[in-house]
C-alpha cells in the first residue's frame, strides 16, 4: 500500500515538475539578434530556429551587404540596413585568393608578414564597415525609437565583428554572445586568465604542449593580435563609443559585460584551460542525427558497396582550390575505390575519375551520419570539425585560411585526423596521407572516441544553450556571473603591489635583524676586549 502511494507522489511530482518546465519555456519572450554572415549565419540560424521552437518572437536586423542572411518570415521578422556596400563577396573572394596564393608557396617569414599584411587589410576593412553600419543604424532615429519601444527581452549576437555589441550596449539590453572570435582573437583572452604557457594563440598550429622556443613564438603572435586589436581595429570602435556614450568606455569592456558567453566549443575539441561562470560551451550545437539522403545521391552511396564513400568540401567562402591542385586531387581519388562526393563549385577536373560526383551544395551533416562514410576532406572550419567529431569520421584537413589550421591541429594531436597545408599539396602527398586516414583504423577509432565523448553529457548542447538564453530573459541578465576583476588595475589583478608590500616588509625585517645582530656582535666583543686589558 506504502509503495503504490509513494509511486502516485512520485508521479505527481514529476508531472509537476513537466508542467512546471512547459509553462516556463512557453513564456514567450522577444530576440533581437545582430548575426554575421557566412558560416556563422549558419551557427546563428542554428539558435533562432530554436528559440521560435519555443515560443519566442525573433527580430533580425542585418545590412543589405550580409552574405546568406535571407528574409525568413516563418522564423523571424527582418529589418534591413541599407549600408551602401556592393560586391562584398567579390571583395573576400579576391582577398582570400590572395592568401591561397601565398600559402602555396614556402612558408617563410616574408611570406607569413604578406599574409599577416593582407589580414590585417581586410580585417581593418570589415570591421570599418560595420561600425559604419551601426552608427547609420543609431543616426536613424526613426529605427532607433522603433527597437526601444519593442521592449526586446534580450540582444543576441556575435562579436568576431563586434559593433552588434555596441549597438545592444546603446539598446541596455541583456546581451548573450554566440562566440568563439572576437576583435583580438579568442575569445577566452576578454574574460578568462589566458597564461601563453600553455594556451597557444590562433595561427601558431601549437598544442597545449609547447617547448621554449614554441613559447616565444607563441607570446610574438600574441603581441601581434594586440597590435591588431589597438592599431587595425580597435580605433574604429573607439571613436563609435566616444560618439555615442558619455563614459570612458572601450569595445574590451563592453564583451566584458556580456551576461552569457555561449562558446561554440567543448573539451573534447579544446584544450584544457581557465575558464568563468557565465561561459557556457555549447561545441557540436549544430549537429544533428542523420535524415536519409536525397534520392540521387542515396543511389550513389549506396553504389559504393563495401569500400564505401568520401566527401570533400571546403565550406562556404571557397568555391574551389587552383586548377592544378584541382586536377591532381580528381586523379587520385579516380584511383580509389570508394565513391566521392565533392563539393566543387570551380570548372570541372580534367582527371575527374566514374567514381567522383561534382556537385553545388551537398547534405554534409547527413553524409557524414551515413553508416558508408570511410573520411572526409576539409578546410577545418569549426562547423565541418565538430560535425566530424559528432559522427566521428576521421578527417583529412586542407587548412586555407583564419582559424582553419589551429581547429585540425586539435583533432590532429589526438589522433583523429592528418593535415596537409596547402603549399604541401601534390598528387603524391595528397594520396599518401588520403590512403593513411583510409587504411590506418587508428583514425577512426580516436575520432569515435570522442564522438563518444562528446556526446557524453547530461544535455545536448543546443538544449543547454536555449536554457541559458532564456535564463537571462527571466532575470534580466545574470550580472552574478559576471567576475569584477576586469574593473582593477592590472597591478591589484597580478597582484605585483601585494608582492611588493610583501617583500619591503620583508627587506625591512631583513634589514632589522641584520643591523640588531650586528649591533649584539661589537657589544659582545667590545666587552671580551676590555676583560683581556
Amino acid at each position: 500500500m506504502n509503495s503504490v502511494l509513494h509511486k502516485r507522489q512520485s508521479s505527481i511530482v514529476g508531472l509537476f515538475l513537466l508542467l512546471s518546465v512547459f509553462i516556463l519555456s512557453c513564456e514567450s519572450g522577444k530576440v533581437l539578434v545582430y548575426p554575421l554572415h557566412g558560416s556563422h549565419w549558419v551557427n546563428m540560424k542554428v539558435l533562432i530556429e530554436a528559440l521560435h521552437s519555443r515560443g519566442h518572437n525573433v527580430t533580425v536586423i542585418r545590412p543589405s551587404s550580409s552574405l546568406y542572411v535571407e528574409e525568413d518570415p516563418s522564423l523571424f521578422t527582418t529589418i534591413t540596413v541599407n549600408d551602401g556596400i556592393e560586391n562584398i563577396g567579390e571583395y573576400f573572394t579576391e582577398h582570400l585568393n590572395a592568401m591561397m596564393e601565398l600559402k602555396k608557396g614556402e612558408k617563410t617569414v616574408l611570406t607569413i608578414l604578406k599574409m599577416q599584411r593582407n589580414f590585417f587589410s581586410m580585417i581593418s576593412y570589415v570591421h570599418l564597415i560595420a561600425c559604419n553600419t551601426v552608427s547609420k543604424i543609431i543616426e536613424d532615429k526613426e529605427l532607433i525609437k522603433r527597437l526601444q519601444d519593442e521592449q526586446y527581452d534580450l540582444f543576441l549576437t556575435d562579436p568576431a565583428i563586434t559593433a552588434g555589441v555596441v549597438l545592444g550596449r546603446y539598446l541596455k539590453l541583456p546581451l548573450v554572445l554566440n562566440a568563439r572570435w572576437i576583435t583580438s582573437g579568442e575569445g577566452h583572452f576578454a574574460i578568462a586568465p589566458s597564461p601563453l604557457s600553455y594556451i597557444p594563440i590562433l595561427d601558431t598550429g601549437f598544442s597545449d604542449q609547447m617547448t621554449f622556443f614554441q613559447r616565444v613564438k607563441n607570446s610574438l603572435f600574441y603581441a601581434m593580435t594586440l597590435f591588431q586589436d589597438k592599431v587595425m581595429v580597435g580605433p574604429h570602435y573607439k571613436a563609435l563609443c566616444d560618439k555615442y556614450f558619455d563614459e570612458d568606455c572601450d569595445i574590451v569592456s563592453f564583451l566584458q559585460e556580456a551576461d552569457i558567453w555561449l562558446m561554440r566549443l567543448d573539451f573534447v575539441f579544446e584544450f584544457p584551460r581557465p575558464t568563468m561562470p557565465n561561459v557556457v560551451y555549447m561545441g557540436g550545437f549544430q549537429c544533428k542525427p542523420a535524415k536519409p539522403l536525397p534520392e540521387d545521391l542515396k543511389a550513389f552511396v549506396q553504389s559504393s558497396g563495401e569500400h564505401g564513400f568520401i566527401i570533400m568540401s571546403l565550406g562556404t567562402m571557397v568555391d574551389s582550390l587552383p586548377a592544378d591542385k584541382v586536377d591532381e586531387i580528381a586523379a587520385v581519388f579516380a584511383k580509389l575505390p570508394q565513391k566521392v562526393i565533392w563539393r566543387h563549385l570551380g570548372p570541372k577536373p580534367s582527371t575527374l575519375g566514374n567514381n567522383t560526383l561534382l556537385v553545388n551544395w551537398m547534405p554534409q551533416n547527413d553524409l557524414l551520419g551515413h553508416s558508408k562514410i570511410k573520411a572526409f576532406v576539409a578546410h577545418g572550419g569549426t562547423n565541418g570539425v565538430q560535425e566530424a567529431i559528432y559522427h566521428g569520421v576521421p578527417v583529412l584537413g586542407i587548412p586555407l585560411v583564419f582559424d582553419q589550421f589551429d581547429n585540425l591541429v586539435r583533432i590532429q594531436t589526438r589522433g583523429a585526423a592528418k593535415i596537409l597545408e596547402l603549399s604541401q599539396l601534390n598528387g603524391q602527398t595528397f594520396e599518401q596521407m588520403l590512403l593513411e586516414v583510409l587504411n590506418n583504423d587508428s583514425y577512426r577509432t580516436n575520432m569515435q572516441r570522442l564522438s563518444s565523448l562528446h556526446r557524453d553529457q547530461p544535455m545536448k548542447p543546443l538544449d543547454s544553450a536555449v536554457f541559458w538564453i532564456e535564463y537571462v530573459m527571466r532575470n534580466k541578465g545574470a550580472p552574478h556571473l559576471r567576475t569584477k576583476a576586469y574593473r582593477m588595475p592590472w597591478y591589484s589583478y597580478h597582484s605585483v603591489d601585494v608582492i611588493l608590500f610583501l617583500l619591503s616588509i620583508a627587506a625591512v625585517l631583513t634589514f632589522t635583524t641584520v643591523v640588531f645582530i650586528r649591533c649584539v656582535c661589537r657589544r659582545a666583543c667590545g666587552k671580551r676586549k676590555v676583560k683581556n686589558e
